[in-house]
């Protein structure tokens, strides 16, 4: 016997800015099939993480909790996996002090690894959909700790060991051990396992499929990315894409040219020139980065397609809550930036950080071909889900979220539009606020600063900093007792953000930061 709940395809990509989408405007890069999802339904233009850096953000979309409630502050360098789960070949690798080139990345992060349950204290929003009878599978990147154990509701469950790699030397996990999956496409990979899910699950249940692609996070050099995706955008002036200098909080801009050109593969000396962009090279390091990344998000469009194909074919479409966002935005050299929130440091909050894609598409149910501005943010996402799908849950005092759920649907009394979303990453804090009389953004980092404020309404791009202009004074005193309050309120006190000494450079445990 059918269900006659909606089923829920939940596909989020790894570093992907709202920008990065032919249906938003950006002319030099192609998304088919994103631009049809658009069409069929819903995309936000003002859709905010909770934190612009993988690990952090993806908790909060599963647990509707910020950082400082659930305890993930930086990505994690460690907790993926325990160390008996490898494979014989990977121990093998593992055990030698240079292992080839496909086994250095997994050996710095899986070798001697724990797996920490980071979400085992929170109800995730899948578990909540499992025990209202919705069979769940994951497909893709986890990167939330214990990569090697189905978790949180999860039945089906083919996960990625890290959190980035080689997109053709994956660590994935099979039949109950973590193996190299040499030579696979990682994105193909990932859809390969969402239409396994389709083609065994039960058919009397409602479905949650949770598909989490890597793409479009780096690496980005030559050979990291099918030819036919490459050969797109060779020679691309990607105009949509300011060419500016390297920010002056980016890591390493004056490293050699030497040591930079000596990494032994385009990936790695790529993916290490993200953090440490070079001055010399820097138009060389755009041009290859954005022909990288943007082959990233194609080859991802196109499997996206196969997924939308498939619900199509199996009479689907309108039985099925699409949603397609990204765990973080990215600077693709926007603000002479290549990364995320920690692409500098101190960490930054720019738009093009903390903005992700925001696509929902249920033919039937939501009505189609609609671009909202309204402000909405990941902490939304838990209760939005369940409320579109008629699900109760016990909602705790530290979930801050609010469903917009009757705004999907056209519904006439829908809720107002959010004016205000909040973001953190370690220390840092920002709460953005658009209203008819002002749309401001203050970026706090306590009373020794640097702090920020953007007039958003005549500077979009974050130019000028405002922070002490007398002028803005009393705005400023405003939103900064507005965030304190509201950062008090939702604040877990023993994960309190503003105590642990986040840099950006990877989380070992509840309380230890790679320095």
């Amino acid at each position: 016997m059918a269900s006659n709940k909606k089923n829920i395809l939940f596909i989020l990509t790894d570093d992907q800015g709202p920008w990065a989408m032919h249906c938003a405007g950006n002319d030099d890069i192609h998304t088919p099939n994103l631009d049809r999802l658009a069409a069929s339904g819903v995309r936000y233009e003002n859709f905010y993480c909770v934190s612009p850096v993988c690990s952090p953000a993806r908790a909060s979309l599963l647990t509707g909790k910020i950082p400082s409630a659930h305890g993930v502050h930086d990505w994690l360098a460690k907790g993926q996996i325990d160390a008996d789960c490898l494979s014989d070949e990977l121990k093998e690798a593992f055990a030698m002090e240079e292992p080839p080139f496909d086994f250095r990345w997994p050996k710095s992060q899986l070798k001697d690894d724990t797996s920490i349950l980071y979400l085992a204290p929170h109800k995730t929003f899948t578990e909540v959909l499992a025990d209202h009878g919705y069979e769940c599978g994951l497909s893709g990147k986890w990167h939330v700790g214990g990569a090697d154990r189905p978790q949180a509701g999860f039945t089906f469950w083919r996960t990625l060991a890290l959190g980035g790699a080689e997109y053709y030397h994956q660590v994935a996990f099979e039949e109950g051990e973590m193996r190299m999956k040499h030579g696979v496409y990682v994105t193909d990979y990932i859809t390969d396992g969402a239409m396994e899910f389709l083609d065994g699950r039960d058919q009397s249940k409602p479905f949650c499929l949770c598909v989490h692609y890597s793409a479009p996070h780096s690496p980005w050099g030559e050979g990291c990315h099918p030819e036919e995706y490459m050969s797109m955008y060779r020679g691309n002036p990607f105009r949509s894409i300011p060419e500016e200098p390297p920010h002056p909080w980016v890591h390493g801009v004056d490293q050699s040219f030497a040591e930079w050109k000596s990494k032994p593969h385009p990936g790695v000396r790529f993916v290490k020139a993200q953090y440490a962009p070079i001055r010399e090279v820097w138009h060389e390091y755009r041009q290859e980065s954005l022909t990288g990344y943007f082959a990233a998000v194609t080859a991802m469009d196109a499997a996206v397609g196969r997924l939308l194909d498939r619900l199509e074919a199996d009479g689907l479409a309108e039985d099925t809550l699409i949603v397609f966002t990204s765990d973080n935005g990215s600077n693709m050299g926007h603000h002479g930036i290549f990364g995320k929130g920690n692409g500098t440091y101190p960490v930054n909050m720019y738009e093009t950080s903390v903005k992700v894609p925001g696509l929902f598409s249920c033919p039937g149910t939501i009505p189609a071909g609609r671009v909202l501005s309204s402000m909405r943010s990941h902490y939304d996402v838990y209760e939005t889900l369940l409320d579109f799908v008629g699900i109760p849950f016990e909602k705790t005092d530290d979930m801050p979220g609010t469903s917009f759920a009757a705004e999907l649907r056209g519904e006439a009394d829908a809720a107002p539009a959010g004016v205000v979303a909040y973001d953190e990453y370690g220390q840092t804090r920002m709460i953005c606020e658009r209203t008819d009389a002002h749309q401001l953004k203050l970026v706090w980092r306590g009373e020794e600063g640097p702090n920020e404020l953007y007039d958003l309404a005549i500077d979009p791009d974050e130019r000028v900093n405002r922070y002490g202009d007398p002028a803005y004074a009393e705005k400023i005193a405003a939103l900064r007792q507005r965030l304190l309050g509201w950062f008090e309120t939702y604040v877990d006190p023993a994960f309190d953000g503003t105590r642990e000494d986040v840099r950006g450079k990877g989380q070992i445990d509840s309380h230890t930061f790679i320095k």
